[in-house]
Parts: structure tokens; C-alpha cells; sequence
């Protein structure tokens, strides 16, 4: 079906980069690498989909003729990147040919018709909430990181969202290690849920959820949508029944270390340099106010960092993973973190000031 419009290079690159991100590079489906675009009175809606996860962003246009086709999503992004002119036309004919026009470039791409393009998730009445960009985002930045990419435990291969008790609580792990978050938030009455957020969905939403504004959750039978100011994304759930990870996290533990982050971030990641590629583990030593981090890899050599600490408790050795240890110290901002042990086979739990916690397994000590 034919269209014309006039649209700022600017403000169709950005809703492209909104909804590129889903399209696949090796999809079996010609129809899945191309990005819809409907226009109709002042708006250019471009969606996109990988049958999975969806996409759809509304951009300001100058519509001489309303209609709708689908372009090859990366192509269209890079020709539009290089073009030198702010504002492009674009004209598509009955048989989804479209012409490009930008100050002295011209280009020609063949598309495919909207009908072969597959459907957007319709919602209807369903429980619907609402909460800031800024604290969903933080909150899946601090958790994500510690999904399973196992396929085989495929529950775990997304974030768990539980929304009930008038509080939003955010999980993740793989099995080793585990993050979970919780925030404070109103709940209306029949919205409670409890749901698995899949990856793909997840990495999307941290890069398009804003610092400022709402957005609106709409949960239906398997399936989610999330709408923020001009951009929405639907995605299917994680079928299945997440573990009971309450039952993981220690009752109570011993000692309560208190470090600095960032100290503490930076010594890991010099000794992990020395860490065997097969054990992955560092010791860390706790004695009176010092805290040893050793990394030993037979043949190559070791790496021994030494930290000034408030410690009087009794002399314990674990060992962690150094990546392990280190994702939960990236993606924090307080400057202070609260390691809390028992000894050295039971989990360490990283903890701040903040309803946040992270339960990590030790590692055999050689």
C-alpha cells in the first residue's frame, strides 16, 4: 500500500535506533529483518519484531499520503546515518518499492507489503500498573547481570518479577549466584503477579527506559507490554515456575565486613589477571583490619593485593569467582558495600544500604 512523507533525518534515525536493536542478523524470516512503518496524519509508527520480543516507537512526519510498507531495518538505519541532508522523503509505490530522497541522494529499496509483517500484541482490560523509568531500569542494572545463560534450566534464563504485598521485587540468578532488589510501590487492587521476564526483553529495556517519566505495565495470559512516552515493547514470558529463592538466601551469618566498593572492585580485578583460566577463583583472607586477595595459577605465577580494613572478627579464608564477585561491585553505586560470611563453604552475601542483596557460593579452596 503506497505512502509519501517528509520526516527530520533526526528524528527517524532515533525511533530507528529504538527498535533496531530486536531485528535479528541471521533470521529465517525475511519479514522479521525489515522494520514496519505505517504513516498516518503526523506520525510514522516503526515496529519490529523477532516473534519474541517487539518494538514499536511513533515518530513526528510531514504525511502527504497515508499507508504502510516494510523496509530492511539495518539497511534503511545505515543509508539514513551517511545521508548529509537534515530532512528526508520518502515514497513508496503499490508494489512497496521505495524511493529515497535526501538532499542529493537518491536510493531505491524493494520492501515487503504490511500484511506478511506479523501482529502486535493487542492488550485489552488486564492488570496494569505503573512505575518510574529510572527505578525499573536501576533495578533490572542491578540483577540482570546474574541470568542463567544455560538453556537447559530455561526458568532461568530471564529476570523474575514479583509484583504483590505492595512491593515490586526484581531476581535473578544462575544457580552459583544470585541478585535481588525490592521497591516500594502501589500496587492496585488485582494487579498482583509474579512473572519471568526473558533476557532479550530485558537488555532492550534497559536501553530504552528513560531518567525521567513513567512507565505503564500491562500484564496479560503469557505476555507483557511496556509503555513509556511514544515507544511501547511486548514480549512473550518465560513459561514455567521460577525456584523458591527466598529458601537460599542465609537466615544469619557471622561476620559483617564493611568495604569500599570501589577499593574493593579494583583489587578483584587486578588479582583476577592472575586467576587460572580453569579454577577462576581468588582467596580472600580476612584478619584483623586486613583483608588479603591472592590469585595462584600453577606455572604462570600469583598476583596478592592487600587492603587496609575495619575487621575485628575471627580469621576466615573464602574463595569466589572473581567475575562473579565483581558484577554485583560494577553495577552498585554505593560507596560502601557490606560483605556479611559464616565460614568458608557456606554463600557470602553482598549487602548495601538499600533494600538489595547478593547471595554468592563459595569455590572450593585449593
Amino acid at each position: 500500500m503506497s505512502l509519501k512523507l517528509k520526516v527530520s533525518k533526526e528524528s527517524i534515525l532515533d525511533g530507528l535506533q529504538r527498535v533496531q536493536n530486536v531485528v535479528g542478523t541471521r533470521t529465517t524470516l525475511p519479514i522479521l529483518s525489515n522494520v514496519l512503518m505505517q504513516a498516518s496524519k503526523n506520525d510514522l509508527t516503526l515496529t519490529t519484531t523477532d516473534l519474541d520480543v517487539g518494538v514499536r516507537c511513533r515518530v513526528g512526519a510531514e504525511v502527504s499520503k497515508e499507508g504502510s510498507t516494510s523496509l530492511p531495518a539495518r539497511k534503511l538505519f545505515s543509508i539514513l546515518r551517511e545521508v548529509a541532508a537534515p530532512d528526508i522523503e520518502i515514497e513508496v509505490d503499490d508494489r512497496n518499492a521505495a524511493s529515497i530522497r535526501c538532499g542529493s541522494s537518491f536510493y531505491k529499496i524493494m520492501g515487503l507489503p504490511e500484511e506478511e509483517f506479523p501482529r502486535f500484541p493487542e492488550f485489552g482490560a488486564g492488570k496494569a500498573l505503573k512505575i518510574e523509568q529510572s527505578v525499573l531500569r536501576d533495578m533490572l542494572r542491578k540483577t540482570a547481570y546474574a541470568v542463567s545463560n544455560d538453556e537447559t534450566r530455561y526458568v532461568l534464563n530471564g529476570v523474575f518479577m514479583g509484583l504483590k504485598g505492595d512491593k515490586l521485587t526484581v531476581v535473578a540468578t544462575d544457580g552459583r549466584r544470585l541478585a535481588l532488589i525490592e521497591h516500594d510501590i502501589e500496587i492496585p487492587k488485582g494487579s498482583e503477579a509474579e512473572l519471568i521476564l526473558p533476557t532479550k526483553a530485558v537488555t532492550e529495556l534497559e536501553r530504552l527506559l528513560a531518567d525521567k517519566g513513567e512507565v505503564k505495565l500491562c500484564i496479560g495470559e503469557n505476555q507483557i507490554l511496556f509503555e513509556t512516552d511514544g515507544t511501547t515493547l511486548a514480549t512473550k514470558l518465560v513459561e514455567g515456575t521460577y525456584p523458591n529463592f527466598r529458601q537460599v538466601i542465609p537466615t544469619e551469618t557471622k561476620e559483617r565486613i564493611s568495604l569500599e566498593r570501589e577499593l574493593l572492585l579494583s583489587a578483584l580485578h587486578r588479582a583476577s589477571i592472575l586467576a587460572s583460566e580453569k579454577s577462576q577463583s581468588v582467596k580472600l583472607n580476612f584478619a584483623k583490619n586486613t583483608l588479603t586477595i591472592t590469585a595462584t595459577t600453577p606455572e604462570v605465577g600469583e598476583a596478592k593485593e592487600t587492603l587496609s580494613i575495619n575487621y575485628k572478627g575471627k580469621e576466615i579464608t573464602i574463595a569466589f569467582n572473581p567475575q562473579y564477585m565483581m558484577d554485583p561491585l560494577r553495577n552498585l553505586d554505593a560507596d560502601e558495600v557490606f560483605l556479611e560470611l559464616t565460614d568458608e563453604l557456606s554463600p557470602g552475601v553482598i549487602k548495601v544500604n538499600a533494600p538489595f542483596l547478593y547471595v554468592l557460593m563459595p569455590m572450593r579452596l585449593s
